[in-house]
C-alpha cells in the first residue's frame, strides 16, 4: 500500500515539478523557514506570544523527533530499500520515522493556529504540502509523514497549553495578596492609608 502511494508520486513527475518540489521541501531543512517565522513573530509586539509558542513547539519537536523517536525506531528510508528512478535528492543518512520535516511543519503551524487563526490556517496548508513533498522526493513512507503530522499537531497543542498554563500561573502570582506578616509593597501601603478610618461605637 505504501509503495503504491510512492509510485503514484513517481508517475506524475516532471522537470518543472521536480524543481518546484525540491525547492519547496528545502525550505524545511533544519526547520529553517519555521525558525525564521518564529524570529519574525518575536520581533513584532502584537505577535510576540505567537512567536514564543512557535519557538517552544520547535524546540520540543527537535528533541522528541530527532533525538528520541528517530533513533528509537531506526526505520530505513524508502530510497534505501527500493530503487527509485532518477532521484533528485540524495538519500539522507538519518532515519525515516517519523518525518522530521512534516513534524516540525505541523508543530509550528499548529502552535501558530492556536494563537492566530488566519495565519495559522495558511501555515497548516503549507505544512500539508511539506508532507506531500517528502513523498514526492521518495525519502519517506506515507506512515512516516502521517506520524510526523500527528506528532507535530500534538506538540503544537502541548506547547500552546504549556505557555498558557505558565501565563496563568504568573498572573495568579501577581494577583495573589501578600501573606500576613510579610513586607507589603509600597503601593499596597498607600492604598491602605487612603482608606477612611472606621468609626468606633
Amino acid at each position: 500500500m505504501e509503495l503504491t502511494v510512492l509510485h503514484f508520486f513517481q508517475s506524475i513527475r516532471s522537470e518543472t515539478l521536480d524543481a518546484a518540489v525540491l525547492f519547496f521541501s528545502s525550505l524545511g531543512n533544519l526547520g529553517g523557514i519555521w525558525i525564521a517565522m518564529a524570529a519574525g513573530l518575536l520581533l513584532l509586539p502584537a505577535y510576540r506570544r505567537a512567536g514564543l509558542c512557535v519557538s517552544a513547539a520547535l524546540a520540543i519537536d527537535f528533541v522528541s523527533v530527532n533525538l528520541i523517536l528517530k533513533p528509537l525506531f531506526g526505520r530505513e528510508r524508502p530510497c534505501e530499500l527500493f530503487q527509485a528512478q532518477d532521484m533528485i535528492l540524495a538519500c539522507l543518512s538519518d532515519h525515516s520515522f517519523p518525518s522530521g520535516h512534516t513534524a516540525a511543519a505541523f508543530a509550528a503551524a499548529t502552535a501558530l493556529f492556536l494563537c492566530r487563526k488566519k495565519a495559522g490556517a495558511a501555515a497548516l496548508v503549507f505544512a500539508f504540502l511539506m508532507g506531500l513533498s517528502r513523498l514526492y522526493l521518495f525519502v519517506h513512507f506515507p506512515t512516516d509523514v502521517l506520524a510526523g503530522a500527528a506528532i507535530g499537531v500534538a506538540i503544537g497543542v502541548f506547547a500552546f497549553e504549556l505557555l498558557h498554563l505558565k501565563r496563568g500561573l504568573t498572573s495568579g502570582e501577581k494577583n495573589r495578596p501578600p501573606p500576613a506578616g510579610s513586607d507589603l509593597p509600597q503601593s499596597y501601603c498607600r492604598r491602605r492609608k487612603t482608606q477612611p478610618p472606621s468609626s468606633s461605637s
